[in-house]
């Protein structure tokens, strides 16, 4: 039986590819914008603050709530 060893070879390093701040922020800002919103329904959508009114998106996001620890009894 013949054993074969892996031979290293000489390459040049990998270097991670930078990305410049300007192709990053419009993306960072629209998805900061959508967990705000996220965390409005979640957190405040009911009551004096609530923007649709009934109970609907109280009851779409109950287990989230109190998963996060916002009361809402």
């Amino acid at each position: 039986m013949a054993q074969h060893v892996a031979q290293p070879t000489a390459t040049t390093p990998a270097v991670p590819a930078t990305l410049p701040l300007k192709a990053i922020a419009p993306w960072a800002a629209f998805f900061g914008v959508l967990m705000l919103i996220l965390l409005y329904f979640v957190g405040a959508e009911q009551g004096a603050t609530s923007v649709f009114s009934g109970a609907e998106v109280h009851e779409w996001v109950h287990d989230a709530r109190h998963l996060l620890g916002f009361p809402c009894h």
